[in-house]
């Protein structure tokens, strides 16, 4: 039986060590958090947000924009952000309504204030393997594999998924250390090849957002199997993963909920904490 690798328990222990960062920046760091419209899953994020920058004694500002709002509005804060000392992080709450290009828009965000990690130049640096601020899915999986006390070096890691997000970043950060990383995604599948490679993972990752996915019965006996999918089955939150047989098979693997969600916020706090001291040197 897998033992569980649960995101809390790592989460306040980085948070500790987070706050102690804070304490000697004076000012506090400040985030802007950016929504557009209204979304209750945005919403219970910033919520999320909120909390965490305020348990860190970070200052908070949310900016509630109309669902309405132009693309070149939304650019012009933006760059008013950007130039605000006082601001160390931005970040552009997803969704977006539909007129708007969210891959466009957040390449306007400054590199230094991209707490999100997905500006060109912070994509940049991981794959020269100088990462600083780190997409926040992608930087919650390293967190979790580490805990587990796996080396990475020479291990064969499958991710299931090959998102700007999750899926390619991390495959660039797990090269860094040496796995041999199989990167598969929706042509792996129509090609009838996806259950040949999972067999194959030592570290499975999945991030997908397809419920049952991956099958239980696939997973090699004794591996760590991180599952980033969450979906809405009933009304039940699962994974990608079939959890319960993966369970039985596994070394280690992560709930749904409670696994990676746990990690994202915090390692968000983690970016807007670099981003500051950094614009301080």
């Amino acid at each position: 039986m897998a033992k569980l690798l649960e995101g809390n328990p790592i989460a306040e222990k980085i948070k500790e060590e987070l706050k102690k960062q804070v304490q000697p920046l004076k000012p506090k760091p400040v985030l802007a958090s950016i929504m557009v419209g209204e979304n209750a899953g945005a919403t219970s994020y910033v919520k999320s947000q909120s909390k965490a920058a305020e348990n860190l004694g970070i200052e908070y500002r949310l900016l509630k924009l109309p669902q309405d709002i132009a693309e070149d509005a939304l650019v012009d804060l933006i760059l008013k952000l950007n130039s605000d000392k006082l601001v160390n992080g931005i970040i552009v709450q997803m969704p977006l309504p539909e007129e708007i290009d969210y891959k466009k828009i957040s390449q306007f965000i400054l590199p230094e204030k991209d707490i999100e990690g997905m500006h060109p130049a912070n994509i940049g640096k991981i794959l020269f393997g100088k990462s600083g601020l780190i997409p926040c899915t992608a930087a919650s999986i390293m967190e979790l594999i580490n805990s587990s006390g796996t080396d990475l070096y020479g291990k064969e890691v499958v991710v299931v998924g090959h998102s700007e997000i999750v899926g390619k970043p991390l495959a660039l950060l797990l090269l860094d250390k040496f796995a041999t990383v199989t990167v598969t995604h929706i042509g792996t599948s129509k090609a009838h090849k996806l259950e040949g490679h999972v067999r194959a993972a030592e570290i499975l990752v999945v991030a997908v957002g397809k419920a049952g996915l991956i099958k239980g019965g696939w997973i090699q006996e004794g591996a760590v199997v991180i599952d980033a999918g969450i979906n809405k089955v009933g009304d039940k939150i699962v994974g990608d993963v079939e959890f319960e047989e993966a369970e039985k098979r596994a070394a280690f693997i992560t709930p749904v909920p409670g696994g990676v969600g746990p990690l994202t916020v915090t390692m968000l706090m983690r970016n807007l904490i670099e981003a500051a001291k950094s614009q301080r040197q």
